[in-house]
């Protein structure tokens, strides 16, 4: 009793140690004044509760079936849940942005409403029904993706003044990334212990947990940055983001597509056995733990080059993505694909990382939301797509010829992207047109004279 008691103490105080350094460094450089330190904590919390989600419902999806009916049941996730997301997650933005004075209680709303969808989902676990799971892990992802567009929007609203938006993002990713790998590994355990219906149910707790500390966000986050009088903005003011924000969208867009494609189609080339060298098992863990690692290496680097403009961090991830992809079709072997997999997460951190700056410097208070909801279904569709090929492909396609597909994609998408670059500036420049400056009279001074004759 004594021993047991001895290491509870023990795992209770290094929890706690961990509790007070994780939140020194969520309020470290006035974060906590402006409540960016509060927003990191609630952001960690949800995405440990997204984590539990996913590990209950992968082992349903696909571990545990024949590969044949595995492919099956995703293609019938994507088609179910996927796409209805990508019709209704348009429509998020403008909902949220008509709640701008009270945007507190709309992320504490998204977090209330996905708990109480997991304990239904527990519930769906519980007795094998698929009809009304679907539906249910569609209503959390949408949810999900209405929690991202608030919790960017309000950023310039709780950013310190030591703090840019690129590293104030990152600094939210980190967190966020760290909390949903523990709680990844800690839900794989508990779903072999428990069952995924006490993951869900824990799920739960987690999302009530954070909605109401949600409620607990700085008064300001609610108040707009200035009183709006005028009409709303319609979808043409929407739609006209801007070059600069325009070819963001379309560079993450790419890499997106990316990251759905290595989901699938090496998740399937490691069952069908066309990966070898290491177990199945082993093999998976790899691509997971390198594919985290990438996003944690992301976020952090995305601190390091704020003095950079977050247009050309885009278009370099988007490059190194495509070099990488296309050296692994030459030497396609375990490792180039475990490099694949970290790279790719690697440039889709630091790419959305810089894409958020974007549109929180570009985009203004009245449309933010509605930008970022269209940002985040289009990254859905690309998502989807992506992962729609690589389930296609891994039906007939080795590793060499499906990432050759891919960094043709990749490949066609930058060279459109830098092209169309150049042709906007070239047109920017042929249009600047040279104004020659005309003579202004200028009165005359108080102790000037006028002149004694005048020659006209």
């Amino acid at each position: 009793m004594s021993a047991t008691a001895r290491t509870g103490r023990s795992i209770g105080r290094g929890a706690g140690s961990v509790g007070r350094a994780s939140r020194r460094l969520t309020h470290a450089k006035g974060a906590d004044r402006t409540g960016l330190g509060r927003l990191i904590e609630v952001t960690a919390v949800h995405s440990a509760g997204d984590a539990f989600i996913t590990v209950s419902l992968a082992g349903a999806l696909f571990f545990g079936m024949p590969v044949g009916q595995a492919r099956g049941q995703v293609a019938l996730y994507l088609l179910v849940t996927m796409v209805p997301f990508t019709v209704v997650a348009p429509f998020v933005g403008p909902v949220l942005d008509r709640f701008r004075s009270g945007r507190r209680y709309v992320i504490a709303g998204t977090l209330f409403a996905r708990g109480l969808l997991c304990w239904g989902m527990a519930s769906s676990v519980v007795y094998g029904d698929t009809l009304s799971l679907f539906p249910a892990a569609l209503a959390v992802l949408v949810l999900s993706k209405a929690y991202n567009v608030s919790r960017a929007a309000i950023m310039p609203s709780v950013l310190p003044a030591d703090i840019g938006l690129v590293t104030a993002n990152a600094r939210v990713a980190l967190f966020a990334l760290v909390a949903a790998g523990g709680a990844a590994g800690l839900g794989a355990g508990l779903v072999a212990w428990l069952g995924a219906e006490w993951v869900l149910r824990i799920a739960m707790v987690l999302f009530l947990v954070a909605g109401v500390v949600s409620i607990r966000l700085p008064r300001h986050v609610d108040s707009p940055d200035e009183e709006e009088t005028a009409k709303p903005p319609g979808v043409r003011a929407l739609l006209n983001v801007g070059p600069i924000v325009a070819e963001s969208m379309r560079a993450n867009a790419a890499i997106r597509l990316q990251a759905g494609f290595l989901v699938f189609f090496l998740l399937f080339l490691v069952q069908d056995e066309h990966l070898p060298g290491l177990a199945p098992e082993i093999t998976l863990g790899l691509l997971a733990a390198a594919a985290g690692g990438g996003g944690l290496f992301g976020a952090a680097v995305a601190s390091w080059v704020k003095s950079y403009s977050p247009h050309l961090i885009v278009l370099t991830t988007l490059a190194l993505t495509t070099l990488t992809t296309l050296v692994a079709t030459f030497f396609f072997s375990l490792w180039t694909a475990v490099a694949v997999a970290l790279i790719g997460a690697f440039a889709q951190g630091l790419g959305k990382l810089a894409l958020d700056a974007i549109i929180q410097r570009e985009i203004g208070e009245e449309v933010r939301s509605s930008t970022f909801g269209v940002v985040e279904a289009l990254l859905q569709i690309a998502w989807v797509f992506g992962g729609l090929i690589g389930l296609m492909l891994s039906l007939f396609a080795q590793g060499t010829a499906g990432l050759a597909v891919m960094a043709t994609l990749l490949a066609v998408s930058l060279v459109w992207l830098l092209v169309t670059r150049r042709q906007r500036k070239v047109m920017s420049a042929s249009t600047a047109v040279t104004v020659p400056l005309r003579p202004v009279a200028q009165p005359p001074a108080a102790g000037d004279t006028k002149p004694l004759t005048n020659p006209f």
